[in-house]
């Protein structure tokens, strides 16, 4: 028997899919019903999904049963589970393997990988949050029944080749750490607690680690009282802590263990592939890096803590937040109470909202930006730099910063940021708003070597003879071949400069122009393909929805010549000392 269901403390919006970060496809192979603690809906609401429908339901905040995260998720099983657990040195209990032809496998929702929060006996309906050994211990021993478990489902995805790597001897019960002799009960397991009050100091002494809760294994691992500084909340604590042990239920038979009902070989590959990958961990809180005496880069202020720390540790007068309204809403962030904070702590708060993941929407406003943080920094403001994520618009920023206004490479300032902070910036598009800002002082043609690589396409059919042809093959006398790719597509590329081009194909020496792409008729009729390679940057950027064209156009990254160099430092500034950060705060 199984029974999946999963529970939310955060509120779903009814008109958008809900969110289940991390969960495999089965989890939509039928109807999966939600509970909600907070929405005010009086009858259910239906969703389409390619598995078929979820069903919401509501339910008044007065008698929830319990609560879960949206990451976590319930699954009731028969007795023997057929699950394997490992406690970890952080004090944690995951799945470590699953019985193949278990009551676990079979589910189809159990991974390697999730974490034991809650367990308890489904006849008796209640769950006990699963802190220690002793508690799991406690759940393994029964022998027939079933049990519902809580588990939560990580946040990145869990490195099972890692698991292959340990055996036995990896696990860390007796290296040099115990015995461990205590006369404070709350650091043990709850299988070594007594079990009842009484006035008189009791002592322990455990020779083995894992009857220790997470508060013993910090005393052992901190005994010279180390303290995490504020300063190097920058770096995302390991997929995998080292094991503790690991330990099942007992059975009367043996069976086959495997970290999951998927071909191993093709996951390991799945993970080296996704190496290097970043994952947002919004529960963490906010994380930040120092880079220059005056700037500091990283993710979303959550709390009013947030602020305090940030003015009282890194001493920060001001804030430069991109993140838009909506995303503080999905986060369930407080703007208001933050706004507050920095009043109180006397920060100034400047929130210029970039889109997202919109490479287009960064690259358009990317001057402003750099202009708003170049004004903070010239009124001696220490500014700390801020998205939701702290991966790629606000070290996006401080990079093109770096890159315009100190006349540093665009590789050397990206280097540096990344060393400092872990983040991902959209190179691509600081190099687009480069040449953007070039062309604000240019006299519409640059005169420097190319700064976009452009692949040109003409939709035609097989066995066709395709050359490109325009003002930029020596002024339409030196026409280039264009390569078959296959079926109709036929590519040719050409590196230009930024500019405005005309341009047409030879199709079997005919003259003709592509329906795919933007064209304009000439002054004696003649209709010849127009392509615009680059913009120009504005002071008040309006990000319009860009032309389609088939053609493709990536922007060159190079070193600088000294003349772009002289009109890229001339252009950020120009922008720059036309704003006035001051107006954009809140009152």
């Amino acid at each position: 028997m199984v029974t999946l269901q999963l529970q939310s403390s955060r509120a779903l919006d009814p008109s958008s899919p809900p969110l289940l970060h991390g969960c495999s496809s089965s989890f939509w192979g039928g109807r999966v019903s939600f509970i909600n603690g907070r929405s005010t809906m009086s009858r259910p609401e239906k969703l389409r999904s390619n598995g078929g429908t979820v069903r919401i339901l509501a339910m008044s905040n007065s008698s929830p049963s319990f609560k879960m995260n949206l990451n976590e998720y319930m699954v009731t099983l028969d007795k023997p589970l057929g699950i394997r657990f490992a406690l970890s040195v952080d004090g944690k209990i995951f799945v470590h393997s699953l019985k193949k032809g278990g009551n676990a496998e079979k589910s189809r929702i159990v991974m390697v990988g999730d974490t034991l929060k809650k367990a308890g006996d489904s006849s008796g309906g209640r769950l006990l949050e699963a802190k220690d050994f002793g508690d799991a211990q406690k759940m393994l021993t029964e022998k027939a029944g079933s049990f519902s478990l809580v588990l939560e489902r990580p946040l990145s995805p869990f490195p099972i080749q890692q698991l292959l790597l340990l055996n036995d001897l990896d696990n860390l019960f007796n290296r040099g750490r115990v015995p461990f002799a205590t006369w404070n009960k709350t650091v043990l397991a709850s299988s070594l607690q007594s079990a009842t009050e009484n006035s008189g100091n009791s002592g322990f002494v455990t020779f083995s680690s894992k009857f220790l809760k997470s508060q013993g294994w910090n005393l052992l691992n901190g005994q010279n009282g180390r303290v995490q500084s504020q300063m190097q909340k920058n770096t995302l604590a390991q997929p995998m802590s080292k094991l503790v042990c690991i330990f099942s239920e007992e059975e009367s038979e043996h069976g086959e263990w495997a970290h999951g009902n998927f071909p191993l070989e093709e996951y390991i590959k799945a993970l080296d592939r996704s190496k290097g990958e970043l994952y947002y961990n919004h529960s963490i809180g906010m994380r930040y890096s120092k880079i220059t005496e005056q700037i500091y880069v990283g993710s979303c202020i959550q709390t009013e803590d947030d602020v305090e720390t940030l003015s009282n540790v890194a001493g920060v007068t001001a804030i430069l937040n991109f993140q838009s309204g909506t995303e503080t809403e999905n986060w369930g962030i407080n703007s208001i109470s933050i706004n507050e904070s920095c009043q109180k702590f006397n920060i100034l708060m400047i929130n210029y909202p970039i889109r997202e993941g919109d490479s287009f929407d960064l690259r358009k406003k990317l001057p402003f930006c750099v202009g708003l943080l170049l004004r903070l920094l010239k009124k001696n403001h220490r500014v700390f730099v801020t998205c939701t994520t702290g991966f790629n618009r606000s070290p996006a920023c401080v990079i093109a910063y770096l890159h315009w206004m100190t006349d540093t490479s665009l590789h050397a300032a990206y280097n540096f940021v990344t060393g400092l902070h872990l983040c991902r910036p959209d190179r691509p598009a600081i190099a687009w708003a480069t040449w953007d800002l070039i062309a604000m002082v240019e006299n519409g043609m640059h005169e420097g070597p190319p700064t976009h690589a452009v692949t040109f396409v003409w939709n035609g059919q097989e066995g066709e003879d395709v050359t490109l042809v325009g003002d930029f093959t020596a002024n339409w006398k030196e026409p280039i071949r264009a390569n078959h790719k296959g079926g109709s597509r036929w590519e040719a590329e050409v590196r230009l400069s930024q500019g405005k081009y005309y341009y047409k194909f030879i199709v079997n020496g005919q003259w003709r122009h592509s329906t795919s792409s933007p064209s304009e008729r000439d002054q004696s009729g003649n209709v010849n393909n127009i392509i615009i390679i680059g913009d120009t940057a504005s002071v008040r950027p309006s990000v319009q929805q860009q032309i389609k064209d088939v053609n493709v156009v990536k922007v060159i990254e190079r070193p600088l010549t000294e003349n772009e160099r002289f009109m890229l430092a001339k252009a950020a500034r120009c922008v720059s000392f036309s704003i006035c950060p001051i107006r954009l705060a809140p009152k």
